[in-house]
């Protein structure tokens, strides 16, 4: 077994394969899922990364592709390109490829938002409408060919429904006529073909024709009689004609694929390759992954990371890293405390990220490229090669040594166990220098105090340890990064009732030494979680703080704002009083030259008060552009409470924003204070801001056009091309097929499948009324092979 076949099973990488099939869609897509290994280029690592993120992303816009369960058709296709004639099953198989592939650029095509990674391979999609129909108008089912196939077969078919018609005739005057006495039952049957009767075998003299067939028991004879015999033979030819008219119609059908052979099996691998991939973003969902980020420089730092075949509700996430200021890291702590886990994800997760797939971490995490990974993890002992354990383990490590490069990854679990643990640990601290002279990235997990003490004192060996509560004797599976950690056995069998004088006997037991490590260690642990509690505070204050600071941020781009925007009116306003007053000015200086001129007129006091008049209405038109009263709509607006002091008013008359100084006096009057100005105004002519409510000139539309994104968004991800209305009664049917049609137009698909089952067709007729009349359907029909036949209808929407 190579050591990447090693490493796929004991990662169990295999099981990440199998995840990845079952959320394939076409059996194709799923034999490529079961054969992915993982890739050393940097660049086809990121093209692999690209098209799973893209994928996602189509998915979570528009949905799942419809790939119709597409089937292998290369066979197919190179027998038709070598003259053979094909079945009707296999013509229809070639027809749903062109309908998938059809479909595919429908959907990669409409609404289109922006260019993917995927778009090369939807480009080499090659839809042939016209040989998806012929097909599938002349093929009704696998085992039915349609009239409409050829004006021949139109024609044999319709003379055969009249020989049929005759023959019936002929023979209903042997089962209800006189003749009938004769017959065993009053019917018409079939044998060998032709049309018989079912004749008592005592009055077989009585009717004349050939005798095709008798009953188990011998009372039956089953006579052709004479009188229909030539209209058989008639109908026999005619059958005849027919079923050469289908061979004929099956070759030209099967002629015309293997003309467009190349293109069919260039469509098949295309629509597997797209299966493929979208299968990879459907398993990131499935297991909410996120692309890694790709580095040259040896580093893996995965953060909040989750094992993927662990229950995901269960699973406690962990930060790990490798590379960068270490290059080895000792994994220490109790056992079941996660120190295995934490290599296997470690290996695991490296070669899914070189398989293209994402990986269950948070977005900014890091993964780098091997070129091999070693894993000597789990229970290597051996019967029937009479290893050891630590024969079995030594014999893997050996390979490693001869085979790891400066380019590696090697995971060790319980480095150096299973002999003495001088040796042992020796042994151990041995391998890590090696394999560290090499180069190579290694994590290794040890109950040895001494290659505890080795990392250390050795720079770029790093300590973590699985921490582990002794007080509830559970592991909390947290990977802690730079402190070495305890067994913990002497707390955990005084915990399980061990002997207290046992206890302490092997305390006793214990080197001075050892003891004052441990202690070392118990000291340590102690000042870790007081540092992470106080970072957690220091963390939790400074996310106050920058709460605080974002929200006075941005109450004073609002305050700024809104100075700008009353300073901005100001201006406006004084520009407005200048030009009014200039334009009085001027049309009072026109009427006194006016006046002037008509000074000995005899209607001058008429004249002086008509001037005056026309004066007063061009002063209160200027007064009125200066300083406009707008008039707000509250017609039906209710107070929603009593006023109070220090709430937000608009007084509606001003088209401006105050703060109330004083409740209503006796006469209904409320004491306000807008700006500079202070004023009393009836309760009737305020409006209550309470936070949530805004003015009418305030009241934009965006956080209403960005909830709409949203749940655009939300159906997106969710929706599928299929709703299955099986079992539904017709108006709770109709209700669900409404809302589907409205996720379906606010989500850009233009053609979706109901699935109402064929039954009695009471519940398909229901469906076709109403669609009939619905604005948002273009057109709808019944499925085609391969789609469901009547048993679904296919809505085109507008």
């Amino acid at each position: 077994m190579s050591h990447l076949d090693k490493a796929i099973k004991t990662l169990e990488f295999d099981k990440v394969l199998e995840m990845l099939a079952a959320a394939a869609q076409t059996e194709g897509a799923k034999e490529k899922a079961m054969r992915v290994l993982p890739q050393t280029s940097l660049s086809r690592i990121r093209k692999l990364q690209t098209q799973t993120t893209d994928a996602r992303k189509l998915m979570g816009i528009k949905g799942t592709p419809p790939f119709g369960g597409v089937t292998d058709i290369t066979g197919i296709v190179d027998r038709a390109e070598k003259g053979a004639a094909l079945s009707c099953a296999e013509l229809l198989r070639v027809a749903n490829v062109l309908r998938v592939s059809r479909m595919l650029d429908d959907y990669i095509n409409t609404d289109k938002r922006f260019e993917t990674s995927l778009d090369e391979v939807f480009d080499r999609l090659t839809a042939n409408r016209y040989l998806e129909d012929k097909i599938t108008k002349s093929i009704l089912a696998e085992d039915l060919i349609a009239d409409e196939a050829s004006p021949a077969l139109a024609e044999t078919r319709r003379k055969i429904r009249a020989a049929n018609g005759k023959i019936k005739e002929t023979l209903s005057r042997y089962t209800s006529g006189q003749t009938s006495k004769y017959l065993q039952e009053n019917i018409v049957t079939v044998r060998n073909g032709r049309y018989v009767v079912p004749v008592k075998a005592e009055y077989r003299s009585e009717v004349k024709g050939l005798i095709h067939d008798t009953s188990a028991s011998g009372a039956t004879l089953f006579i052709e009689p004479l009188s229909v015999v030539e209209a058989n033979n008639e109908l026999r030819f005619l059958e005849n004609q027919e079923q050469k008219e289908i061979e004929k119609i099956l070759e030209a059908l099967s002629a015309s694929v293997g003309e467009c052979g190349s293109a069919l099996s260039l469509d098949y691998h295309n629509i597997t390759e797209l299966a493929f991939i979208f299968a990879k973003a459907e398993l990131s969902y499935r297991m909410n992954a996120a692309e890694p980020q790709l580095n040259e420089e040896g580093r893996i730092d995965l953060k909040r990371a989750r094992h993927p075949l662990l229950d995901q509700k269960k699973v406690v996430p962990i930060d790990v890293r490798l590379g960068g200021e270490f290059d080895t890291l000792v994994i220490t702590g109790p056992n079941t405390g996660g120190k295995t886990v934490t290599l296997k994800t470690l290996g695991l997760f490296a070669l899914m990220a070189q398989a293209g797939l994402h990986i269950p971490v948070s977005g900014d995490s890091t993964v780098c490229v091997f070129d091999k990974i070693f894993a000597d993890i789990g229970d290597e002992q051996s019967i029937e090669q009479s290893l050891s354990t630590f024969s079995a383990h030594m014999t893997n490590t050996v390979s490693i040594m001869e085979e790891m490069t400066a380019d590696s990854l090697v995971l060790f679990d319980e480095l150096g166990a299973g002999t003495d643990p001088v040796e042992g640990a020796a042994l151990a601290i041995a391998i890590l220098e090696h394999t560290r002279a090499v180069g190579a990235r290694c994590a290794a997990t040890t109950h040895y105090a001494e290659l505890k003490a080795f990392a250390l004192d050795t720079e770029g060996v790093c300590n973590a340890s699985c921490e582990f509560d002794v007080g509830t004797l559970r592991p909390t599976y947290r990977l802690i990064i730079g402190t070495p950690g305890k067994s913990n056995a002497f707390a955990i069998s005084q915990k399980l009732g061990l002997s207290e004088d046992i206890i302490s006997r092997a305390n006793a037991l214990v080197s001075s030494e050892n003891k004052r490590f441990e202690t070392v260690i118990e000291q340590l642990e102690v000042n870790r979680m007081e540092m992470e509690k106080n970072a957690d505070e220091t963390a939790k204050m400074r996310r106050e703080y920058e709460e605080m600071k974002r929200q006075a941020d941005e109450q004073i781009a609002r305050d700024r704002a809104a100075a700008e925007k009353e300073l901005e009116k100001a201006r406006a306003q004084a520009a407005g009083i200048i030009a009014s007053a200039k334009a009085s000015s001027e049309y009072i200086f026109e009427q006194m030259e006016e006046l002037k001129r008509k000074k000995d007129s005899d209607n001058l006091a008429q004249e002086l008060d008509e001037a005056r008049r026309k004066i007063r209405v061009n002063l209160k038109e200027s007064d009125a552009f200066i300083d406009p009263i707008i008039k707000h709509d509250t017609a039906g607006y209710v107070l929603p409470r009593p006023l109070k002091v220090g709430d937000t008013v608009i007084l509606v008359n001003l088209d401006m924003q105050g703060k109330v100084t004083a409740t209503a006096d006796k006469d209904g009057m409320v004491a306000v204070q807008a700006g500079v100005i202070k004023t009393k105004v009836k309760e009737n002519e305020l409006m209550l801001v309470d936070g949530k409510q805004v003015t009418v000139k305030e009241n934009a539309k965006k956080p209403k056009m960005a909830t709409q994104k949203s749940v655009r968004a939300a159906v997106a991800r969710d929706f599928r091309p299929e709703l299955d209305l099986r079992g539904e009664y017709t108006d709770d049917a109709w209700l669900k097929a409404d809302k589907y049609l409205d996720d379906a137009n606010l989500t850009g698909i233009k053609s979706v499948t109901l699935i109402h089952g064929k039954g009695t067709g009471a519940l398909r007729k229901v469906i076709w009324d109403k669609l009939k009349k619905d604005p948002r359907v273009k057109s709808f029909r019944a499925g085609a092979y391969g789609e469901g036949d009547y048993g679904v209808t296919v809505v085109d929407l507008k």
